[in-house]
């Protein structure tokens, strides 16, 4: 059966960002059976054991509280459970010297669905005929910001600033102020910090000058800190999160060991998240309440900042440190190849500058020495600048162990030397 589907379905129906590329590399995968590829696309974290011990520990408690009838055989507040909201309210209280109420807090089945909620809500067409512009204000950003709206021409992004330190071979993206376009016609911004894919942590005076400019026209800065403080943590560099009338403060608990609850949590102004919440009891209800319970208790407990600071973050922190010297090692000083500053995140984002094929070419040659990263390109949404950088950046997943990073930056090395001379020859 082949139904007739609406313009939103065309749109919702389509593979967007890394979940097409994850077709080619799920294939490939299957048809190598037998290869030992090294596989460093994946975006699950690790599964750490001290991570998954405090699951266990807060599933036995609520398994065995007289809490486990009504947290998963009766419907909940749309909100959210309320004992997480609480928690989440102390927790932040406590840390950073805010004053919230639970009426900041929403809960929702992972952050990709509150960025959903959102750029739906406060972008696209308004009553008035005018469209409502989505801006990513640096470029490139999380691929899944490409697939949240159903008014794809609202989207729009900027190109950065490239802070190249030709020494150490490492850049930093920075925004572009210059460029950057937050008026009257904006509905909503959106960015990463610290970034996926790139590991990049705007500056709190960045994040400042990008909420005042949208404050002077009432515009919400949903800040994705998936990747932030306190949990998971996964900040390599000092920040502070940012609060504010105009902050959406938007988390996930996926990297800090539940990618498979869903769980989301939005902090931020009463009346936005009032707004946000009225559409998702429009779309589902209420999010699952179990993986709410669980996280409840870690975070009541202070276990999940703990082990966040102590366990998570100093994992990865020591994956990017074996990249870099491995790339050090590998790569030759004389070419022109960048590796982000690794400021956070999972991941280490590597510019080939000149590169004579594509981005997509250079990952099918990776392939052929069984090595798998992710192309660049898919992480550039809304930008539509002609720009021959997007086609020359690789995302490379820090989950491999240490012999499995080495080895892949040692072969994709060598990809990258004999694709450099063999274009110099011709």
């Amino acid at each position: 059966m082949k139904p007739a589907l609406s313009q939103f379905g065309v749109e919702m129906s389509r593979l967007s960002g890394v979940r097409a590329i994850m077709k080619d590399i799920i294939e490939t995968l299957r048809a190598g059976a037998g290869q030992n590829f090294i596989n460093l696309s994946a975006g699950n974290p690790v599964i750490l054991p001290e991570v998954e011990q405090l699951w266990r520990d807060c599933t036995f408690d609520l398994l065995a509280s007289p809490d486990y009838g009504d947290v998963v055989c009766r419907y909940g507040a749309s909100q959210g459970y309320q004992p997480l909201v609480d928690a989440v309210v102390q927790d932040f209280n406590r840390r950073y010297g805010l004053r919230l109420t639970d009426r900041n807090v929403l809960i929702t089945p992972g952050s990709q669905n509150l960025y959903f909620l959102a750029a739906n809500a406060f972008g696209g067409y308004a009553a008035n005929g005018d469209l409502r512009k989505i801006v990513l204000p640096l470029s490139p950003d999380y691929t899944g910001y490409g697939g949240v709206t159903l008014t794809p021409e609202a989207l729009i992004a900027y190109k950065p600033e490239l802070d190249i330190d030709e020494g150490s071979h490492r850049f930093k993206y920075r925004p572009d102020f210059s460029r950057l376009t937050i008026n009257e016609h904006t509905g909503c911004v959106i960015f990463s910090r610290p970034c996926n894919p790139t590991g990049n942590v705007l500056t709190n005076d960045e994040v400042n000058k990008i909420t005042t400019l949208a404050a002077a026209h009432d515009v919400p800065v949903l800040i994705d800190s998936a990747y932030a403080p306190p949990y998971p943590a996964l900040n390599f560099t000092e920040m502070t999160p940012t609060f504010g009338e105009n902050v959406l403060h938007c988390m996930s608990l996926s990297k800090a060991g539940l990618p498979g609850e869903r769980i989301g949590i939005a902090i931020g102004d009463a009346d936005i998240i009032g707004v946000l919440e009225a559409f998702q009891t429009n779309l589902c209800i209420h999010s699952p309440r179990y993986g709410q319970a669980i996280a409840a208790r870690a975070i009541r407990s202070g276990a999940l900042g703990e082990i966040a600071v102590n366990v998570i973050r100093p994992f990865y922190q020591q994956k990017i440190a074996v990249v870099e010297e491995a790339l050090n090692q590998a790569m030759p000083s004389d070419l022109p190849w960048f590796l982000h500053r690794g400021e956070g995140a999972i991941f280490a984002w590597l510019w080939l500058n000149n590169l004579p094929v594509t981005d997509w070419e250079f990952y099918q040659q990776l392939k052929s020495v069984g090595v798998i990263v992710v192309p660049g390109s898919t992480f550039f949404p809304g930008l539509h600048d002609a720009w021959d950088h997007k086609q020359q950046c690789l995302r490379i997943s820090l989950t491999g162990t240490d012999e499995e990073l080495r080895t892949a930056m040692q072969r994709l090395a060598e990809v990258y030397v004999k694709t450099m001379k063999a274009t110099q020859t011709r």
